[in-house]
């Protein structure tokens, strides 16, 4: 009411005259037609429970919260629910700051009618311990700009922020089983409400003339028009809730035909809602999907290798082309580990290690996935037999000035060491084709004295 009488003092009196005539000749201001609805649009925040509405100009915000609380003693079983207006000064210089003026109140009885009397939520699946706690929902509506027609706009908002609240859930724990234990949303996925059925608000706008009825009044034609009605109904055709909230009287029939109408308008804007609901459910599911890689990086002998494939070990129903290129994977991670261990032997026998080579890398775990102990000790075996006297004798000279003096006993002979013509290659090791630098000097000496 104050806000018509504030753009009652806005519009002059060739204003209203054009509105009027306007609507006699079937047309409106904005192009429409009398039973014409503005475009919707429907947006939801990152959190749940948030959802903007924007009905052609208008503008509304809603957001869901809830809060366990003790239910009222003649509804132990059951939640509660309950709806806050905010008009801001930025949407309407004639909104005042502070407490809610009568359109405020008015808003929101209108929309709290439709919901509760029809029974649109479940509010028994709301009691978490009978008498104790419950779950009361909290509907936060803010009028972000007012271009007309704010019940419809902050009925579809509040329907949109009630289907995409999660509640967290809850379970009974402790030694009597009266303690309530709520599970964040990292624990357990949080629940839904239970709506039965989306109450929607359809607002109708009259004029002097009974027989002007305009559906989804703007905001100058609401400065004009002498009387409104909101019906509230379902897709069903059910009527929720009717609010006349004085102005000029309507006959049955026109009330009829209103919904009649309502009817209508309902089904196309729950569809419309429950379409934006969906993808908005879809997007937020694909977002939590977390995908894993088949590939696990691990550290071998320095160098970062990729083990792809080693969920298909397990399944063994594989194609085969798949597991001969496993394979190929496998032969070059190990040429790429011996060439790599090889350097290392090298390496530290310069700095002058005490250790020594007994025909395994020392510094490879045999126990990795990607390397056979047996299998590398073998073919380190037979390199070692098939490499010639030439290079046996080149690695003598590139070692001799390295390497640090060897206590030897004084018993060895040059016979016990030196290799025999019948002797085999395959039981030759690297320890046995590196020798000490004693030794070789000693060898040499016996030859010059014979």
């Amino acid at each position: 009411m104050e806000q018509r009488l504030a753009n009652c003092w806005r519009l002059t009196v060739n204003e209203k005259k054009f509105i009027e005539s306007a609507l006699l000749s079937d047309l409106r201001v904005d192009g429409r037609g009398p039973l014409d609805y503005r475009k919707l649009n429907i947006k939801f925040g990152k959190d749940d429970g948030s959802a903007e509405v924007q009905l052609g100009e208008t503008r509304v915000m809603s957001f869901v919260s809830a809060q366990l609380v003790q239910p009222y003693r003649d509804r132990p079983n059951e939640g509660s629910l309950s709806i806050f207006t905010e008009f801001s000064p930025m949407a309407d210089p004639s909104f005042e700051p502070g407490r809610p003026g009568e359109s405020a109140v008015e808003l929101g009885r209108i929309i709290d009618r439709g919901f509760r009397e029809s029974r649109a939520i479940d509010t028994e699946s709301l009691c978490i311990l009978s008498a104790k706690l419950v779950w009361a929902i909290r509907i936060d509506i803010h009028i972000l700009d007012n271009a007309g027609n704010l019940v419809d706009a902050a009925n579809i908002a509040a329907l949109a922020s009630l289907l995409t609240f999660r509640r967290p859930e809850c379970s009974l724990g402790g030694e009597d089983g009266q303690q309530v234990i709520v599970h964040p949303p990292e624990v357990r996925e949080p629940l839904p409400l239970i709506i039965h059925h989306l109450p929607v608000a359809v607002t109708f706008g009259f004029f002097s003339n009974e027989n002007l009825v305009v559906l989804d009044p703007t905001y100058h034609e609401e400065a004009v028009m002498t009387g409104r009605m909101t019906a509230t109904l379902n897709a069903n055709g059910e009527v929720c809730a009717i609010q006349k909230p004085g102005g000029q009287g309507v006959s049955q029939r026109v009330i009829m035909h209103c919904l009649k109408l309502a009817h209508v308008k309902a089904g196309d804007t729950t569809t419309k809602i429950k379409d934006a609901v969906e993808k908005h459910n879809t997007e937020r599911a694909l977002k939590k999907i977390k995908r894993h890689s088949s590939s696990i990086a691990m550290d071998v002998c320095g160098t970062t290798v990729k083990l792809e494939g080693k969920q298909n070990q397990s399944d063994g129903g594989k194609e085969g082309s798949h597991l001969d290129q496993l394979k190929l994977k496998d032969e070059a991670n190990f040429m790429e580990c011996d060439a790599t261990s090889s350097g290392q032997v090298q390496s530290k026998k310069k700095e002058g290690g005490s250790k020594n080579f007994i025909g395994g890398p020392s510094s490879w775990d045999p126990y990795s996935e990607c390397v056979d102990s047996d299998l590398l000790k073998a073919s380190l075996a037979s390199r070692a037999g098939q490499s010639t006297p030439s290079k046996q004798k080149d690695s003598r000279q590139e070692t001799e000035p390295e390497e640090p003096p060897q206590e030897i006993k004084t018993d060895s002979t040059p016979i016990d060491t030196a290799p025999t013509a019948g002797q085999s290659n395959e039981g030759k090791t690297l320890k046995d084709a590196v020798k000490p630098k004693n030794r070789r000097k000693k060898k040499a000496s016996s030859n010059n004295g014979n």
